[in-house]
């Protein structure tokens, strides 16, 4: 029989037993959650609010990858070489890249040679942020008046050379592709968005920080200020996010958040920057990743989650997750092999090796090397990285060299029973940012069909896959059937892009006043959005509405005063008005910028031919059919000479 002085000893083993249980038990929404920073209410306090009381642990963490993942471009930031051999070419679109540092900022210089190895073109811009820690890359972002762009240049460490940045050696898009809150939101802390932008930041932090896995620090600053303290070795401080105690499944989430890279879709509503730690991941956005016969060898850079899942390991374990093995506040740089083999050993103490000693011994017996052997990358070029899928050599299965490639499909890795208007966007998501091919919209199409929603929910989805196939009377026919006045939607960021993409639809089918109320609707929701704001002006100018167009030209001008189209555009509104020196120098500037783009060769071409300057005209018509065989506009100027 127990005695009574040992019951209170009893009573606070069990309780503390069931502390630890109960913080381990998955909850289904954040509203269930102990963790009580996890509410809207609670605000972000920045890292060196965190680091006035955890100094030890800010001193390492800012060392890791996450710590270094974004700066500003100085010295001290890069890991690159430079110097005079420190060039990149680009032989489809024919131009030369020359990264380069002076008085202390970062350049990259944009040109073209002719034959005699004369400069024919040249775009310097300077270089604001570099992403990345440098142990894999170094990328390069440029600010133009708060709106982010990625430089076409990266910084390849493992193999200390430069080349195009990923996905520009297909599409070199130049200093013009725009680096939205997805982007950033992975590669960095929470910056502060401009209002009605998609890439435009007023405020950018310096790297990944505390609150990124810990959740909004308000309330545990404010308890610890008024003393309220907790012993962590014997119970859980509710007041903030400790992932270790967080169920399998929501660590999963959180670690998955940046380490599962594929087509993310946010839920009607949701934002990237609403995701907190301690939440389910589906609360808040659908990631998809298309699979393919060969997934299993070839994969994307940032699919440690995915290929962690597929282990056997995994699967066989209820606990095992990233924080196993890793020690997020510590660089993986200096963590020790054995940090990794212990874990391993956890399960394995009494698995012999049955490798050779020669093989132990070349691996230092570590175990990771292989069993997670490094790996290319499908999607990243130069870099080499571990692959998470755990298993062993001889288990690793081949694909025969004659096996044809082929698409099974995508797979939702966020929601295991997701919706068939969830796949809907899926496909058209992954169309948009990955694959434009016309399976996903095919398949779209049948996810469509099957779907049951409300039509409030369907009509985005069915505008958006008509819009991808230029099914302009489709959209119109589609918007007409699907509400009762056909007027354009309410404000809101879902509508915002439903309107622009019904707007397009008129302007295509020549009802730009129809076009104009759509376009108007659609910059209720992004007042800035220079794309929506281009549209609109193009509407008024077919409306005849010359002097309305030029204020929204000129308006986008003083946003982003690199913007060839806007150029164009208030180029032709000056031809229109008879300001023919003013539309010929608007041309300059947009052929300064881009070289290549055919709209500004054939409209100066025209220019040129009415002051009798044929030999130049022709010069630049034949380059528009060089960018574009099939210019219309250049052979017509071609036959007018």
């Amino acid at each position: 029989m127990l005695s009574t002085k040992k019951i209170p000893l009893l009573f606070f083993a069990l309780l503390i037993t069931w502390l630890f249980s109960f913080c381990k038990k998955t909850w289904t929404t954040t509203a269930d959650s102990p963790f009580r920073n996890v509410r809207d209410s609670v605000a972000y306090v920045g890292m060196a609010t965190c680091a006035s009381c955890h100094k030890n642990v800010h001193d390492t963490f800012i060392h890791t990858g996450m710590g270094r993942s974004f700066d500003h471009a100085t010295l001290q930031k890069t890991a690159a070489k430079y110097g005079p051999h420190a060039v990149v070419f680009d032989s489809l679109r024919n131009f030369y890249y020359h990264p380069f540092f002076k008085d202390s900022s970062m350049y990259v210089l944009e040109y073209r040679l002719d034959a005699k190895g004369d400069t024919i073109h040249h775009r310097l811009e300077k270089i604001s942020y570099i992403v990345g820690s440098g142990q894999h890359t170094n990328s390069h972002i440029l600010d133009i008046n708060g709106y982010a762009y990625q430089a076409p240049v990266t910084w390849y460490s493992q193999e200390g050379r430069w080349d195009l940045a990923p996905g520009f050696k297909e599409n070199n898009s130049r200093f013009g592709r725009w680096l939205t809150e997805e982007c950033i939101t992975c590669h960095n802390n929470y910056p502060e968005q401009v209002p009605g932008s998609m890439n435009r930041f007023s405020k950018m932090p310096s790297g990944i920080e505390c609150e990124r896995c810990h959740g909004p620090g308000k309330l545990h600053v404010e308890e610890k200020v008024r003393g309220i303290k907790v012993d962590t070795s014997q119970q859980a401080d509710y007041s903030i996010v400790n992932p270790r105690r967080l169920p399998r499944d929501l660590q999963m989430d959180l670690c998955q958040r940046c380490h599962l890279q594929g087509v993310a879709v946010l839920n009607e509503g949701k934002s990237f920057f609403d995701f907190k730690p301690g939440m389910k991941l589906s609360e808040v956005l659908n990631v998809y990743l298309p699979r393919f016969t060969d997934s299993d060898e070839h994969f994307i850079m940032a699919s440690q989650a995915d290929r962690l899942r597929l282990s056997e390991c995994f699967k066989n374990s209820k606990d095992l997750s990233c924080i196993t093995c890793h020690q997020p506040h510590r660089s993986v740089e200096v963590t020790p092999a054995s940090q990794y083999n212990n874990a391993c050993l956890k399960c394995h103490a009494s698995t012999a090796c049955t490798e050779s000693p020669a093989i132990r011994a070349s691996n230092s017996d570590n175990c990771a090397k292989c069993h997670m052997p490094k790996s290319g990358s499908k999607d990243i070029p130069h870099v080499r990285i571990t692959d998470h899928r755990i298993g062993l050599p001889s288990a690793k299965s081949e694909v025969a060299a004659s096996q044809k490639k082929a698409f099974l499909g995508i797979q939702n890795m966020t929601t295991q029973n997701p919706s068939p208007l969830d796949m809907a966007r899926g496909y058209l998501a992954t169309h948009d940012k990955y694959i434009q091919s016309p399976v996903m919209l095919d398949s779209a199409a049948y996810y469509l069909s099957k779907s049951q929603a409300a039509t409030s929910k369907l009509l985005p989805v069915k505008i958006h896959l008509l819009f991808l196939k230029e099914d302009w009377q489709g959209i119109i026919a589609a918007t007409k059937s699907m509400t009762n006045d056909a007027k354009p939607m309410t404000n809101d960021q879902t509508n915002g892009w439903l309107n622009y993409r019904i707007g397009e639809a008129y302007l295509k089918t020549g009802d730009p006043e129809k076009a104009l109320s759509y376009y108007e609707a659609a910059l209720q929701a992004y007042p800035l959005h220079l794309d929506f704001l281009e549209k609109k002006g193009v509407a008024l100018l077919a409306m005849k509405r010359i002097g309305e167009a030029k204020k929204i030209f000129e308006n986008i001008l003083k946003l982003n005063p690199e913007r060839p189209i806007a150029l164009l555009n208030l180029g032709y509104a000056n031809v229109l008005t008879g300001n023919l020196p003013e539309a010929e120098k608007l041309y300059d500037q947009a052929l300064a910028l881009d070289p290549d783009y055919e709209q500004a060769l054939v409209n100066k071409a025209a220019l040129l031919i009415l002051q009798g300057e044929k030999k130049e005209a022709k010069r630049l018509l034949e380059h528009a059919l060089v960018v574009n065989p099939g210019s219309v506009g250049a052979r017509e100027g071609l036959g007018r000479l």
